[in-house]
Order: structure tokens, then C-alpha cells, then sequence
């Protein structure tokens, strides 16, 4: 898309009407548009460089109401600078490692009326519009982090380069609760084609916000030219000479880069495949990625002018809707607040980790050892029973570290270096130099209970030891030890790599120093941890076992599986109830809900028909049948022996709510987790619990399940 400035007019280049609004934002992070006047190489003249910063290095760079104001308002000022001769060139670059981190959310969610919401958007329009049209050449130079609002300004200018160092660049609005509504839903899709804009819009940013890196950015189109890390400010500007100069090989190359597919097929394609994407992830439960998905259709057809106005009125409506104001929540303070300054840590030094242990070399063993190495760069050591079973381990180690070669994010020779961190044995005295060994070995106590002691005659006593447990008790698996205390619950989620919690199981014997080092640890690996009390399953299993139990429960009882299945749609889970049941695998879930039910009794249903199911070998309640669509193979429904008793979607709904509200009112009165706050963000981070409906706990108050069953609400 090559753009065509327009004629600028008084009014476009007036921003008073927004001050009073603007300033009412007292509790705003300003990010300054810091202007200063730069020479570009080879004569081309002179660029106001506009330089966003908030002053303060810790913090990412935000949008809201003041900064906006301030970008309007500068950007104007160097209207007459570029009419006059002055300036040849306008630029927009942030402070280092961020262009912008996106819209203040803070900000926009203390937004009271639609006339607010409404003039937030406008002010955005009216900066954003302002750059677009500028008289002579914008740029902008995307040095780092750009994500929604931040992400928006680069798109308005007219040529874009980016770092190949930068990281974190996407439009994550509908995962957040709203449109990219400053422009973006629009001018992506004529800007790289709208099988792409639909692949950044929607299913990278239902796909837990998945961002892009400045080098995919650029094979995209998003950027015009990708610069090194080392040398991007100084490429950058000497990019600009060259489009002020009018380089013919620039221009040229910029015009063939440009190029993409707007036509009607590629637009059906784009269409089908973002709403394919929604139904999936969200279904009709939350607003924002439906109206996301009508704003990309009509916009193919809209002038900016009517794109504006209808974006505007779309985040009018989504920034006062109670799932924008849950989105907040779980984002904000759960993902943000809690993630970062987590309850529980102990005022204790770690202990530094030089060598690692897995004791197992099976699929989730080999997951672990991949992430300790890649994260740790230290030594990693697996073991198992044969060397065949190493030797496989080994092997899927060596294969993911090729395969991030393949993608790019290693060289070669890292790659190789990675996987050389990572060696085997089948004797388990190669532990004993280690600082931190965790099992991941078959979910059976008895099992785990012989390497802990087989562990303790080997390492050192100061050696930290930890399970990955999914749902027996840690402190049962140390009780016979000589240091019970170095013993600790470390409980990763699959797939190891991309799942970003760890639930941290503290017995009553665990040191602070295993604690604070495990809390290191998560830190390094780049998980999120939370502490739990040493209590079965912990907090996600738990939950999920509760209710795939309830479900499992109204159907052997005789609710019809298509009911069963979907009964839970209206909250707009990841997947439903027998997808989870399969995935998870039938004994899986079987032998968890029975360490359960041992310790909790009848809450936990063991169903009879998942034991007959085991049993025949079957691995799922669906099969599918010969038009793609679910059903039970005769075969199955043999095996099952189902009641007479049939619930409706909404009474199943009702007993879910019912259900989870008392398991989590348990929870909490047990003291499992510090706070409801970590059971939402254990549910958020470790299930994909939707975002727009804020945690488990204020979805339970807002539908009544917490008032009917506890009398009171959670928060």
C-alpha cells in the first residue's frame, strides 16, 4: 500500500477540543513526545524525529488520553516546519526496546460514559490520521515492543522499518476485550493483504496474544525494510534518505515488498479462516472478537473516513462492557500484577543451580530437561531404566533444538550447543553433582517414593529435591527420607515450552531456602509460578477434575453426551469437557479424580464408564463419524451404562457453577493458595480460562454461583 498523503485541514490539526478531556487523566504515565530535529545522510535534508519516553526505564511506554494529547499536538507543530521547506521528514521511534507497549488499559478502563469512550477513541484517530497525512514523508521506525495502540502508529506512518532485534509486536485487541480501533483493523489488511492482517488479528491474538518478531514483521509487510539490531537507528535514517532522495532502487524494492493480494478470493480466504478462528477459541461468549469480526469485513469496503467513525463507536461499546472490565482484571492484575509480585516468597537466598537432574527421559522428562538447558544454559543430566529409553529422550531433545534452528531463533551452532547441554545415563550417581533433581517419572506413589531414597543416597544434602506430581502428595513422597525439607512440589503444565504456569507445592517441612529457589527458578525458566499448599492435585487438576467430574457424573446418570458436551459453551472455555477428557487421556483423568476422591470423598466422581472404558483399551467418549461430525461408535456406547436421568444445557451449567463455587471456597478455606487471585490466575494461565471472563472467581459472582452456595461473593 503506497500512501498518498492527504490535504490536511485546520481542524484535522486541532486538538483543543480534547485537552479538558485529556487533563482530567491525573493518574496517567505520560509518554512524552520528545522532538528533536536530526540530519539525514547523504544531504537529504532534515527529520523531526519524535522520540516516545516516559522517563522511566523499568516501565513499557503507554497510550493514554495526555500521551495522545502531547503526539497530536506535536505532530501538528511541525505542520508548518514541513509546508515551509524546514523539515523534509517526519519520524516517530521510542525509547530503547519499545516503540509503544500498547493503550494505557488503566486508563481506558476508568473511562464512565460512551461519551468518554468515544472521544478516547476520536483522539486516537485524530493523532494517528495526523501522521498519515503528513505533507512530507513519515516514518516509523519500530524500535522494540509495539503492541496494539503502539503497533497502530507505526501503521499510520507512511514507511515503516523495524529492528531485527525487536520482539512483541502485534495487535492483541481482541484478546483484550476490544477492536484494534485506531486504525489497525483497517489498515493492515490493504497494507499486507487480508489473509495476513486476519492471521495477526485474530488468531494470533486468540492464540494466548501470540506477538511477532521484527523479522517476521517484516517478511509480513508490516515494516518496509528490516534493519540489524546493532546499527537500527543509523540504517533507519539512511532508509529514509533514500525514500526523500527517491532512490530508484529503494523505491523499487519497496514497491515489490508491498505487493499483496487484496482481491476477492484472498478476502473470502481471510474471512472464513478469522471466523473459523473465533468460533473455536471464543463462540458467541465474548463480544469483542465478534465485533472485530465485523468491523475487518465492512472496512474492506468503507473509506477511512466511515471506518473511523464506525471504529469509534465500536470501542465506545466494548470499553464499558463488563467483559472489557473482567479482560482488565485478568490481564492487569492477575497476568501483569500478581504474575510479577507473586505471594508466598520467601525472604531466603536461593541457592544457585549449576547442574540440573531429570529423573526420567519419557516425552515430559525430555520437555523439562529441553527447558532447563535452553533457559539455564547449564548442565543437564536425564536417566531412565534402559538405554533405549535415554538414547529416545535424547533424541527429541536434539530434534527440538533443530527445530528452533529451522524457525530461526537459534543459529545453528547454538542449536548444537543446546543440545550438548543435555546428556544421559541409565545410573543415577550422574545426579551426584547436581544442585536441583526433579522426577518425572510414572504417577504412582510408590514409584516415586524409591528415587527420592535411591535420590538421597547419592546427592548431596543441600541438593534441592522436587517432584512434578500432578496429583499425589509431596510431603507423603518425602516422609521417609533423612531431608525431608529440601523436598518441594514443582508441577510444570503440557506442553512444558509453551504452558507459562508452575505451581510450587510447599510441604510442611520445605525450607524457604528450596521455596526461594524454586520461585528463581520459575523466574529463569520464564514461568509464572504460584504457591500452593502441598494439598492433592493443587489448584488446577483440582479444579478441572471437579468438573469434568460433574459432567461425567450427568452422564452416566443419563444426560445425552451432546448435551453433556456442550453445557458449558456459554463460558467459552478452550474446549469442551470430552475433547478435554481425550486429550488429557481417559486413565490420565481416571487416576487423578482417584487420588481425589481418596482425599476428598464423594465430590470426586469415579465414573464406572471411563474404568470400562480403560479397560477396552477405548481413548475417547467421541469418535467421529463419516460426515466429520462427533458421535459414539456403537462400540463405545456398548460399553457404557447410562440412567435415566436427563439434565438440560442449563441445569448441567448451573451444577458446574454450583460445584466449582464450593470446591473453591474449599480451597481457599484450606489455605491452598494465598488468595482468589491465584486460583484465577492458576485457571488463566494454566487451562486458557477466557480472558473476558476475568478468573474463574468473578465469573462464579457474576452468574450467582458463589451467593447461592457461600452466601457471599469472592470479591
Amino acid at each position: 500500500m503506497t500512501q498518498t498523503p492527504r490535504k490536511i485541514s485546520a481542524d484535522a490539526a486541532n486538538f483543543s477540543r480534547f485537552r479538558d478531556f485529556a487533563e482530567s487523566f491525573t493518574a496517567e504515565v505520560v509518554t512524552h513526545s520528545r522532538l528533536e530535529d536530526v540530519e539525514l545522510p547523504d544531504g537529504a535534508g532534515t527529520m523531526a524525529l519524535i522520540r516516545l519516553d516516559n522517563d522511566d526505564p523499568r516501565r513499557p511506554t503507554t497510550l493514554g488520553a495526555r500521551s495522545l494529547l502531547e503526539l497530536g499536538e506535536t505532530i501538528a507543530a511541525q505542520l508548518p516546519r514541513a509546508e515551509s521547506g524546514e523539515i523534509v521528514a517526519l519520524g516517530v521511534t521510542g525509547k530503547p526496546g519499545f516503540l509503544v507497549a500498547g493503550a494505557d488499559l488503566s486508563g481506558v478502563e476508568s473511562l464512565q460514559t460512551p461519551e468518554q469512550a468515544r472521544m478516547m477513541a476520536e483522539l486516537g484517530h485524530r493523532a494517528y490520521d495526523l501522521l498519515e497525512d503528513f505533507p512530507v514523508p513519515s516514518f516509523a521506525f519500530i524500535n522494540g515492543t509495539a503492541l496494539g495502540g503502539g503497533l497502530e502508529i507505526a501503521l499510520a506512518a507512511q514507511y515503516r522499518t523495524v529492528s531485527a532485534g525487536a520482539r512483541r509486536l502485534g495487535l492483541p485487541e481482541a484478546y483484550l476485550g476490544l477492536i484494534p480501533g485506531w486504525g489497525g483493523i483497517w489498515r493492515l489488511p490493504q497494507m499486507i493483504g487480508p489473509e495476513a492482517a486476519a492471521q495477526v488479528i485474530f488468531h494470533n491474538a486468540l492464540n494466548n496474544n501470540r506477538t511477532l518478531s521484527g523479522g517476521e514483521a517484516y517478511d509480513l509487510g508490516i515494516a518496509d525494510a528490516q534493519c540489524a539490531a546493532e546499527t537500527f537507528e543509523t540504517d533507519s535514517l539512511a532508509f529514509a534518505s533514500a525514500v526523500v532522495r527517491g532512490e530508484a532502487q529503494t523505491l523499487e524494492q519497496l514497491q515489490a515488498h508491498r505487493a499483496c493480494d487484496t482481491g476477492d478470493a484472498a478476502w473470502q480466504r481471510a474471512l472464513d479462516s478469522a471466523r473459523a478462528t473465533v468460533a473455536a477459541k471464543t463462540g458467541e461468549s465474548a463480544p469483542a472478537p465478534l465485533r472485530a469480526l465485523e468491523e475487518f469485513a465492512a472496512g474492506r469496503d468503507r473509506d477511512r473516513e466511515a471506518e473511523r467513525q464506525a471504529e469509534c463507536e465500536a470501542l465506545a461499546d466494548l470499553m464499558l462492557t463488563d467483559e472489557f472490565s473482567n479482560t482488565i482484571y485478568a490481564f492487569l492484575d492477575l497476568v501483569q500484577r500478581r504474575a510479577k509480585r507473586p505471594a508466598g516468597v520467601p525472604e531466603a537466598a536461593p541457592r544457585q543451580i549449576t547442574k540440573v537432574g531429570v529423573v526420567g527421559a519419557g516425552l515430559m522428562a525430555a520437555q523439562l530437561a529441553m527447558v532447563f538447558a535452553q533457559h539455564l544454559q547449564v548442565p543437564v543430566v536425564i536417566s531412565d531404566l534402559d538405554q533405549a529409553r535415554v538414547d529416545k529422550g535424547l533424541e527429541y531433545i536434539r530434534s527440538q533444538a533443530q527445530k528452533l534452528a529451522s524457525k530461526g531463533r537459534l543459529s545453528p551452532d547454538q542449536a548444537e550447543a543446546l543440545a550438548g547441554l543435555v546428556t544421559g545415563s541409565t545410573d543415577k550417581s550422574v545426579y551426584a553433582d547436581a544442585d536441583f533433581v526433579i522426577e518425572a517419572v510414572f504417577e504412582e506413589i510408590g514409584v516415586k517414593k524409591q528415587v527420592f531414597a535411591e535420590l538421597e543416597r547419592i546427592v548431596p544434602a543441600e541438593t534441592i529435591l522436587a517432584t512434578n506430581t500432578s496429583s499425589l502428595s509431596v510431603t507423603e513422597m518425602a516422609a521417609d527420607l533423612e531431608h525431608p525439607e529440601r523436598v518441594i512440589g514443582f508441577h510444570f503444565f503440557n506442553p512444558v515450552a509453551v504452558m507459562p504456569l508452575i505451581e510450587i507445592a510447599r510441604t510442611p517441612s520445605s525450607t524457604d531456602e528450596a521455596i526461594a529457589t524454586a520461585f528463581d527458578l520459575a523466574a529463569k525458566l520464564r514461568k509464572t509460578p504460584v504457591l500452593t499448599k502441598d494439598s492433592t492435585a493443587f489448584v488446577v487438576n483440582r479444579i478441572l477434575l471437579r468438573l469434568m467430574g460433574e459432567i461425567q457424573r450427568a452422564f452416566d446418570e443419563g444426560t445425552d453426551a451432546e448435551t453433556a458436551d456442550t453445557a458449558l459453551r456459554p463460558i467459552g472455555l478452550p474446549m469442551s469437557p470430552f475433547t478435554l477428557l481425550a486429550m488429557v487421556g481417559i486413565p490420565v483423568a481416571h487416576h487423578v479424580t482417584e487420588s481425589l476422591n481418596r482425599s476428598f470423598g464423594e465430590r470426586f466422581y469415579v465414573s464406572e464408564n471411563l474404568q470400562a472404558l480403560i479397560d477396552a483399551g477405548v481413548t475417547e467418549i467421541w469418535s467421529v463419524d463419516a460426515d466429520g461430525r462427533p458421535s459414539i461408535a456403537d462400540s463405545t456406547r456398548a460399553l457404557l451404562n447410562q440412567g435415566s436421568q436427563q439434565l438440560t444445557r442449563d441445569q448441567l451449567l448451573t451444577r458446574v457453577q454450583d460445584a466449582l463455587a464450593e470446591e473453591i471456597g474449599l480451597m481457599l478455606d484450606e489455605g491452598v493458595v494465598a488468595s482468589a487471585k491465584d486460583i484465577d490466575l492458576c485457571l488463566i494461565l494454566g487451562t486458557g480460562w477466557p480472558m473476558h471472563r476475568g478468573g474463574i472467581t468473578p465469573y462464579l459472582d457474576q452468574v450467582g454461583a458463589s451467593q447461592r452456595v457461600k452466601g457471599r461473593t469472592f470479591h
